[in-house]
Parts: C-alpha cells; structure tokens; sequence
C-alpha cells in the first residue's frame, strides 16, 4: 500500500492530465466540425489526428516523469531514517564483491568472508544485534556509483577509494580503514623493472576505478602510449592477464598478494616497485541520511579503539568490568559517547567485538597471517605504533 500522499499525489495528476486530454480531443474535433471544404477537411482531420497522438506522447511522458519523481520521494522518504528502515526490514543491505580474496570472496562453504565483509557486518552487529543480518548485494565495480545514488543499498564496502568527486555524487565516507596504492604486476619474462618502461604496452585494467583514470595520468605524464585493456570485473581482469592477452595488470597493490598466491607459477611474475597514487578505502553510504552516516562512522571508530584499548572477541565480556575508564565507556558500562542520540543500544560495542573482533582481528583474519599473508606494516598500523589507522575520539 502507497502512501496517503503518494495516492493523492498520483490521483490529482490523473485528473490533470486526463482534463487536459480532453481539452486537446474537444479542440480537434471543434476543427473539424467548423471545416466545410472537402480538402480542408482531410487537412483538418489529420491535423486533429497529430495533435491528439502528440497529447498521448506528452500525457505517458508526464505520466513517466511523475512515476520516476514519486519514487525518488519514496527513496528519499526512506532514507531520511535509514535505521528504523534497516530495524524494521531486519537485514542490512550491504553492495560488495566476491572476487578478491582478502577484502572480500566466497570461501569453499559458499560463505561471503574479507575484510570489506567484515566491516559490512560489524555494522549489522551494531544496529541488528546480528552480524549475519545482511543481504549482499554483489555488483561490478562500475555499479557502485549508481547503487549508491539510488538510495538501493545501505552500505557501500568493495576496496572504494575515497575521492573527491565520489563524496560530492555517489555518498558519504567513513573514517579510512584502509590505506594502498596503485601498482603494477608484470611477468619477470618481459624484463623490465619499472613502469616507466611500460611504453606501448598493454595493460589489463578494471571498468569504473580510479585504476583506470590513474593509468590514463600516468600514461600521459610518461609519454608511455600505453594501451589499457579493460574488464568490467576484477577476476575478469586477472584471467585475462594470466592468459596473457596483456602486458602488465594494474590496480591496488595489496590486491597482488591475493592475485599471485592463486597463480600456478607465482615465481615467474614481479610488482614493480612504483606507487603512482594515494588510494584510502573505507566504506561510504548513500547521501541524505546524516544520523545513518554518524552510526557507521561510529562503529568504525569503535573497532579501531578497540584494539587500541586491548579489547577482542575473546576478553569483551570481562573487560566491561576494566578499571580503564575509557575501555568502560566504549563497551557501555560507563557513560557515553552519543549511542543513544543515535538510536543504538549503549552497549551496542560489545556485540560488534563479540561477533566480529576488533580491527586487529579483522586485519589478521583476511588481510594478514590467518589470510592472504599481506603484513601490517606502515600506514595500516595504529596510530600508536606510528601508522596511520584513527578515528575520533569516542566521547
């Protein structure tokens, strides 16, 4: 059942465009009947004829337009309390992949493990007390702008670099949870040892990444000619590469470490030592909800000071009794850090660490020794221990 208001909206516009249809018809036939030459007529008749069909096309275009509005409002109306939304459908709808191991990939149950799932169901243990109330939405690379834009999905996680352009028109990001560069991986075979010595090489690239307009930069920066070979999916791009329909794969390089441990030959392919741009990743949500927004960055900031603070999946429970004031206050038994503003429980910390670990234990789990083997090193390091992974302050 539509809204009241969408009804009356939709009714009112009926008898708009039907009055208006009428007048058109009453109009043609007025010609017709006023005409009394055969010839002037016919004229008469056909121009009534144009005039009523031209009323038909501009009556199903309104009608079109004022469907298409009205489920913007709808989308809209929605959005504006993406969690009671979320509460009352009792899934969180998270857009991610399936293609890359680490961030995110089937395992061999069929089950939907990474890194990017993990921080997806850190926020389902948040507002649905259940880290496994998610529907995943698996879209291509190139759809994440639109699934955004449409209001479709709550939450955005699939290695999405945050730009400029994608915080003013796809949605809105979250603390970084998750910094890379771009590189290049090419066979030992082709004896080079930089991509500056890429020039007229084919390049295998994944559709609607900043992979693909960094590699236009650094083509043309370089005078290189390279010629970027371009596939809509990730694993698409990794097969085609592996088959050797191209020179050299670009993308982000943490990326590789999952690549060359699937290869057969892993010996036989290098990275190239360059990093030709900045490229933080964290997830993002659909404009127009700002309370949805603070509940997502808030669960990220969460698992961060958890592992700052010595909290895990195993010791949550007892350290809710810690001496540590601030250990206290992010699991809820002391004070508070806007929780209840924004519509979670205060204790809401305990079940995202219980179910899903802190950021320690994610990394380890998909990205590090339990995973793909990539080290925690540099950026990607707390910023106690000189990295750059913070959040702020829960107060």
């Amino acid at each position: 059942m539509k809204p009241a208001k969408t009804r009356i909206r939709q009714t009112a516009a009926a008898r708009t465009f039907a009055a208006a249809f009428a007048v058109v018809v009453a109009t043609a036939l007025t010609l017709i009947a006023c005409t009394s030459n055969t010839g002037a007529n016919q004229v008469a008749v056909e121009r009534a004829q144009a005039t009523a069909e031209a009323a038909v096309i501009d009556r199903n275009n309104a009608i079109a337009e004022r469907d298409d509005a009205v489920a913007r409002a709808e989308i809209a109306e929605a959005s504006t309390n993406r969690l009671k939304t979320i509460q009352d459908r009792g899934t969180l709808v998270c857009a991610t992949g399936n293609d890359t191991p680490g961030f995110y990939f089937l395992d061999e149950e069929g089950n939907t493990i990474g890194f990017d799932v993990d921080l997806c169901r850190a926020v389902a243990a948040a507002v649905l007390g259940n880290a496994d109330a998610i529907d995943y939405r698996f879209i291509d690379l190139s759809a994440r702008g639109p699934a955004l834009q449409s209001g479709e999905i709550d939450l955005l996680n699939m290695t999405t670099t945050w730009t400029s352009t994608r915080d003013i028109n796809w949605g809105n990001f979250a603390p970084v949870m998750f910094y890379d560069g771009q590189g290049f991986m090419t066979t030992k075979s082709l004896g080079i040892e930089s991509a500056t010595e890429l020039d007229n090489a084919a390049v295998c690239v994944t559709a609607g990444t900043t992979s693909e307009l960094n590699l236009a930069d650094f083509s043309r920066q370089h005078n290189l000619n390279i010629q970027p070979t371009v596939f809509e999916q990730d694993d698409t791009t990794v097969s085609a590469y592996h088959a050797g329909q191209c020179d050299a794969i670009t993308t982000d390089r943490s990326i590789f470490t999952a690549y060359i441990e699937e290869f057969d030959n892993p010996d036989e392919h290098l990275v190239l030592p360059d990093i030709i741009s900045e490229e933080p990743l964290t997830p993002l949500v659909p404009h127009g909800d700002d309370a949805w927004f603070d509940i997502v960055k808030i669960v990220m900031a969460g698992i961060i000071y958890a592992e700052a603070y010595g909290v895990d999946s195993d010791n949550v429970d007892a350290m809710a009794d810690s001496e540590n004031i601030k250990v206290k206050r992010l699991l809820g038994a002391e004070g508070d850090f806007g929780q209840e503003v924004i519509g979670l429980d205060k204790s809401f910390m305990v079940d995202v660490i219980k179910q899903v670990g802190n950021y320690g234990e994610i990394y380890e789990r998909n990205l590090g020794s339990e995973g793909i083997g990539l080290p925690r090193e540099g950026r990607n390091d707390l910023w106690l221990n000189g990295g750059q992974i913070y959040a702020p302050p829960l107060r």
